[in-house]
């Protein structure tokens, strides 16, 4: 679990950088905003977001986050458990109009 202050690397692209912010969305996806180091010329680059199973923590507190609240530990998924089910794959097109 990675929280805010730490210093991750996306194992996908390599990027590394701070996280700066979580985001957790209605159906359980967990996204972090990353923000890299200081590129050329000194241009500060955007704040990159990236799924959490997508990162690894490198350094735990890389940054002082005094007086920030540590998040609750709670297990998510990227999805609700039974998403499968509720697809409407594999059904007619006019199902999805029909009132029930």
């Amino acid at each position: 679990m990675v929280d805010v202050g730490d210093g991750v690397k996306d194992i996908i692209t390599g990027l590394t950088g701070i996280a700066v912010c979580r985001c957790e969305w209605l159906y359980g996806c967990v996204r972090v905003g990353v923000q890299p180091c200081i590129a050329d010329k000194g241009k500060v680059p955007d704040i990159v977001y990236v799924d959490e199973p997508q990162l690894e923590v490198v350094k735990r507190d890389a940054v002082a986050t005094a007086g920030v609240p540590k998040r609750r530990a709670v297990a998510r998924t990227h999805g609700p458990p039974g998403r499968e089910e509720q697809s409407n794959r594999g059904r007619p097109a006019d199902d999805y109009h029909r009132e029930e």
